[in-house]
């Protein structure tokens, strides 16, 4: 009998191995690395080289760094970035870490960086024989009856060993006697000893025995541990408790309340009187967490719920139950509770977010990996599948990998930081209990920036206004340009573009855009000019972009009028006038003709009486310069009059010069016999006076004529309809005239001399010489 019970605890022994070796070798195929370390090695000790075994190049070991990133496991390795070697950082304790007696193995995740790579690597922790076997007490007490029969078995407690394999417990053994044998049966995985009664016991004889039982590892060198057995002989007590079944199955879902039934054991007893009476208790050889979590009524069977159950932490609980009669001595019944949880979905999936930047560049083509994603979800079965989802309208998109539950974030388009520079992407994991739970994940990515913009003006062409004189080397206008980058590639730099000589007396500040101008501009000699101003951002490759800078020089009454007749002599100009003595009221005496090189109010000329001898006798025309009798000689009157001019222009400081007419008054005679020698005299100074009109007049025409085609081409669709308020055409033939045209805006712009035509308009505040032009299109679209 003893014989065929070892037999089949053998067999029952190496079927266990079996399905234990094929769960392990199932693991192991899912690895990509497989190692074995046995345990308490040293720090530094190195496991395997991952590098080398993943089939990395030595000499790109700096760009591809591996790391471990397998939540709390990675406490216990490292990867040498030098060797690519595998590494033990912590101390292992193989049964600290496992908790049983099957394989122990480690899955690590190992992650390769450039580009990203996820890989699986298992490691198994071998067992060292570091821990001998214990009992939970150190004396046993059994009392049995005498007339107990041979082969009566009696259980003992189970040492411990928290070594696996070849290092756990082996056999059992007992010191020498005469009366009890040990015998072991093979439950699941313990050895369980029994005490068995091999020759009937005489209470008479010896009352009571003294033996040693010693649980034996199969370590090398084997370890032991001891338990002192006391054996009290009593009188007979012949029926021990017998339970309804020897094996009671109960499943129960983990979220159970605190404080339910869950089963009832019940056990009869055929004696009579207190040999009858049976008491239930938990076997003294269980676990310590069996005690915390479950709790038996002595007198009913009940077994109640103490403590909240966790599928994730423990799946299965085997509960002794014994059931104990009060005869002397009492006799005892066992039954095993095995007690299965049943998974609800009680855990939410978890996300976990394995980056090498929270950025990436703008021109990153589709498809490039910007992370990868792992989610797990410690429930089993249907609440374990998760459904991976992410935030939609943007351009990531999940790729799963060939690893289950392992994604990829890629771009699935381009991307434009200057529309959008940063997404914050959600990741949404749910798994397919009922009811799903789900956990979010916020991802932030920042899109840096590429040099993919040029600087741009906000107009093109400039038009600027600068009044002429300027101080040369001042600052006169600015110009800016925008770049819709940042940083570097936003950094603008200007330079002008050399064409002309104009540019060349021009400067530009490379930092602000300021422009300076070397030199200062008459008007008089240039009116307008135009050049251009290339903006330059520091990008690489850096970009650029230009615009038309158009500059118009503004008058400024810095010419003094120029008196053409008299003709000037020393800086004065001076003339003789011989008219007759019984000439009309209204006489006209001569003219005094000026020139003015400015133009508008600026170039027009007035002229006053400055000095007179007779206020009376002569008078002169404001407008056009003409000296005319004021009424007739009389005797009395002098023979000789000086007439002091003062010609004087409009501006706001206006400038002058002064001609003197000298008029000599003769007798009727006189003034006809001297007419025909100062007709000839006259014809050839008014010879002179004309060529340099004509002179004048010739360009000052073809520039006017000029300006009136340009005009004419700008205002040919333009209504004829005039709503401005016109200056009144004076008589005025005395001075010199000119004109230049413009347009800025929705306005035109007109530069004349002091003959200006109907249809001109002063502007207020145009320091007298920019007269606005009404705009033809303008009020044509009113109308």
């Amino acid at each position: 009998m003893g014989g065929t019970r070892r037999l089949l605890s053998r067999d029952y022994y190496w079927c266990s191995f079996h399905v234990t070796l094929l769960l392990f070798i199932g693991k192991q195929a899912l690895a990509d690395l497989r190692y074995s370390i046995p345990e308490e090695v040293k720090e530094g000790t190195v496991v395997g080289n991952v590098a080398k075994d993943l089939g990395l190049d030595r000499t790109s070991l700096n760009d591809r760094r591996s790391r471990v990133v397998s939540g709390y496991k990675d406490a216990f390795f490292e990867v040498n970035s030098d060797s690519g070697a595998l590494q033990v950082s912590n101390k292992i304790d193989r049964e600290e870490l496992c908790h049983g007696s099957g394989a122990c193995l480690m899955e690590l995740k190992i992650l390769v960086e450039n580009p990203l790579e996820m890989h699986h690597v298992v490691v198994e922790i071998t067992d060292v024989n570091d821990h001998s076997p214990i009992f939970s007490e150190k004396e046993q007490t059994f009392e049995i009856a005498e007339q107990s029969s041979p082969g009566t078995r009696f259980q003992l407690q189970a040492a411990r060993d928290p070594d696996a394999g070849t290092n756990s417990i082996r056999t059992y053994t007992l010191t020498s006697n005469d009366h009890f044998d040990i015998e072991i049966n093979q439950s699941d995985e313990d050895k369980i000893p029994f005490l068995v009664l091999k020759k009937s016991l005489d209470r008479e004889q010896k009352n009571k025995h003294m033996l040693i039982v010693t649980a034996v590892d199969g370590g090398k060198p084997p370890r032991s541990g001891k338990l002192n057995v006391s054996i009290t002989v009593l009188d007979i007590n012949d029926n021990r408790p017998s339970f309804s079944q020897d094996t009671y199955q109960i499943d129960i879902f983990e979220n159970t309340p605190v404080g339910t039934t869950i089963a009832t054991v019940t056990a009869v007893d055929p004696d009579e009187g207190t040999n009858g009476e049976i008491e239930y208790s938990l076997s003294k050889t269980l676990a310590r967490k069996i005690y915390d979590v479950f709790e038996l009524d002595s007198l009913t069977g009940r077994i109640k719920l103490m403590a909240d159950l966790d599928f994730e932490d423990s799946e299965t609980f085997k509960i002794d139950v014994q059931a104990s009669d009060k005869g002397q001595p009492p006799l005892i019944g066992r039954c095993r509770v095995i007690i299965k949880i049943k998974d609800i979905n009680d855990n939410a999936p978890e996300i976990e977010v394995t980056s090498l930047s929270h950025t990436v560049s703008e021109d990153s083509k589709p498809g490039t990996v910007i992370s990868l994603i792992s989610v797990i979800d410690k429930d089993s079965g249907v609440n374990g599948k998760i459904i991976t989802s992410m935030s939609t309208y943007i351009p990531f998109e999940l790729k799963p990998s060939y690893k289950e539950n392992i994604y990829s974030v890629v771009t699935k388009d381009y991307l434009d930081r200057e529309q959008v520079s940063q997404y914050d992407i959600t990741i949404k994991a749910t798994d397919c209990g009922e009811p799903s739970l789900s956990t979010f994940k916020t991802v932030s990515i920042q899109i840096s920036d590429v040099n993919d913009n040029s600087p741009h003006f906000s107009q093109s062409p400039l038009n600027f206004y600068l009044s002429e004189n300027n101080a040369a080397g001042e600052s006169i206008f600015s110009v800016s340009a925008k770049d819709n980058d940042v940083n570097e590639n936003a950094a603008i730099s200007y330079h002008i573009v050399r064409v002309n000589d104009v540019t060349s007396f021009l400067n530009v500040n490379s930092d602000n855009g300021q422009i300076s101008a070397l030199k200062s501009f008459d008007f008089e000699t240039l009116k307008t000019f135009q050049f251009q101003v290339v903006a330059t951002d520091s990008g690489s490759p850096s970009l650029s972009s230009n615009v038309t800078v158009n500059v118009f020089i503004l008058d400024q009454n810095d010419n003094t009028p120029v008196i053409l007749y008299p003709v000037a002599s020393n800086g004065s100009a001076e003339g003789v006038e011989e008219i007759s003595r019984n000439v009309n009221a209204g006489h006209l005496v001569t003219k005094v003709r000026a020139y003015d090189a400015d133009i508008g109010y600026n170039g027009w000329l007035l002229f006053s009486l400055q000095e007179v001898t007779d206020h009376s006798l002569f008078g002169l025309d404001r407008y056009t310069g003409q000296i005319r009798t004021l009424r007739l000689f009389t005797e009395t009157d002098e023979a000789e009059h000086r007439l002091v001019i003062l010609v004087k222009d409009n501006g706001n400081v206006s400038l002058s010069a002064t001609a003197t007419v000298t008029v000599k008054v003769v007798e009727p005679k006189e003034a006809f016999a001297a007419s025909d020698v100062k007709s000839a005299a006259k014809d050839d100074e008014d010879n002179n006076v004309t060529l340099y009109l004509i002179i004048t007049l010739g360009s000052v025409s073809v520039l006017f004529f000029i300006s009136i085609i340009v005009l004419i081409a700008m205002q040919c669709s333009k209504s004829t309809d005039y709503t401005s308020k016109y200056l009144q055409e004076t008589n005025y033939d005395g001075t010199l005239c000119h004109s230049i045209q413009y347009r800025s805006g929705d306005k035109r712009y007109m530069l004349v001399g002091p003959r200006m035509s109907i249809g001109s308009t002063i502007v207020p505040g145009s320091h007298a010489n920019t007269l606005v032009l009404p705009d033809r299109r303008i009020t044509s679209e009113v109308s």
